[in-house]
């Protein structure tokens, strides 16, 4: 790794501490936490100059970015590649303002908190029942028997797709993220499937194909109504087909491993159940599901003495905040006790995470479910 001051080099992008690390490379994909510390000791904002744009490892930055949504615009895409935010553009990542606000609505009305109550004594069932069957056998895969089952169960059944194509969402969703950043050799083999998304998205997802009363359904009711163009429909079926089930799975599967790494946070859950909560919001801190998206900005804007100028791209790491020894002391350390309630993993601002109150929902009674710390330890394999 290079680093190069401003002072000697032109960059232009103002005086900006510059870096040709790799955030995006397979190393730093698997284990981020050394690049993301170097960064953040570099400054509040850092050129990269691998990819020609800014850098926001620190909370505090991610933060600011997140809740000025006027300098840090959504608009133009929140990827870090323009092909991709071509193909999203017009939903609710990719939008601002008023633009945003009346997509949001549309895509929020099943996902709010009140609209969560018909689904509380579902999901609490669902899982109740799954946590005493995986008990039961005693030995099971975090992954694919506890942290798929219940969001696949759920948000498949409630987003109401046709039975044809639902067995593809997970597939979807995890190439889907893969697109998300610069593009590379990653990047490009999985806007192959992406493709098929969409072509599901446009051709199979219409009315008499879906669930009636479904979340996709009153996306359609809402094209009827008129509060959005159709051609505006495939791209906010991606809302739902996308992120609302690979990032709780992620959640839930880091918070087993977490607890596997860590047995005695555990026994802290299962002697204090209130602390469910509490240790939700330090599995998140700890492992955020999505570790980040861009802005462009419409302004030159002063990140604390760092001039980010109008037209730049930044990207607001989420996971690289997460755990910022700035704000979060000893961050790679997991305690339960913490009271993480400042961390970022669901974003800030009006492009928070549509559908957290679900996310949180579904964790929470994951591991609310198993009770006797003696029994119900997870255990690394």
């Amino acid at each position: 790794m290079t680093i190069v001051s401003t002072e000697t080099t032109h960059v232009p992008y103002g005086r900006a501490q510059v870096s040709d690390i790799d955030p995006y490379s397979g190393a730093a994909l698997i284990e981020p936490w050394t690049v993301y510390r170097e960064l953040q000791d570099l400054g509040p904002a850092v050129w990269l100059s691998r990819y020609q744009m800014f850098a926001l490892t620190r909370h505090d930055s991610v933060k600011r970015a997140l809740l000025d949504a006027e300098a840090f615009s959504s608009a133009s895409g929140v990827m870090m590649n323009d092909d991709m935010n071509q193909v999203l553009r017009g939903n609710t990542l990719c939008s601002d303002g008023e633009d945003h606000r009346r997509l949001r609505r549309i895509i929020t009305r099943p996902l709010t908190a009140t609209a969560m109550v018909s689904l509380r004594s579902e999901i609490t069932t669902k899982a109740e029942a799954l946590v005493e069957r995986l008990v039961a056998k005693q030995a099971f895969c975090a992954v694919t028997e506890l942290a798929t089952a219940l969001p696949v169960d759920i948000v498949a059944s409630a987003v109401g797709l046709p039975e044809e194509g639902r067995e593809r969402m997970l597939i979807w969703a995890e190439r889907m993220f893969n697109c998300f950043g610069p593009l590379n050799d990653r990047s490009r083999a999985a806007f192959r499937v992406l493709k098929e998304m969409m072509s599901y998205a446009t051709a199979k997802a219409v009315r008499g194909k879906l669930k009636p009363g479904s979340w996709a359904e009153g996306i359609i009711d809402a094209v009827d109504r008129g509060e959005v163009d159709e051609a505006a429909r495939p791209v906010l079926m991606i809302d739902y087909m996308g992120p609302s089930l690979d990032t709780t799975i992620h959640a839930i599967a880091n918070g087993v491993w977490l607890f596997a790494q860590h047995p005695g946070e555990w026994r802290k859950v299962c002697a204090d159940p209130a602390r469910v909560s509490s240790a939700l919001n330090e599995i998140l801190r700890m492992e955020s599901p999505i570790q980040g998206f861009s802005r462009l900005l419409t302004r030159d804007y002063n990140m604390a003495g760092t001039m980010l100028p109008a037209g730049s791209r930044a990207i607001a790491f989420y996971g690289a905040a997460n755990r910022d020894p700035r704000k979060f002391p000893d961050p790679d350390v997991f305690d339960v006790g913490r009271g993480a309630v400042d961390q970022l993993a669901f974003g800030l601002g009006p492009h928070a995470c549509a559908g957290m109150h679900l996310a949180r929902l579904e964790i929470y009674r994951h591991f609310s479910g198993f009770g006797d710390p003696g029994e119900a330890i997870p255990h690394r394999k």
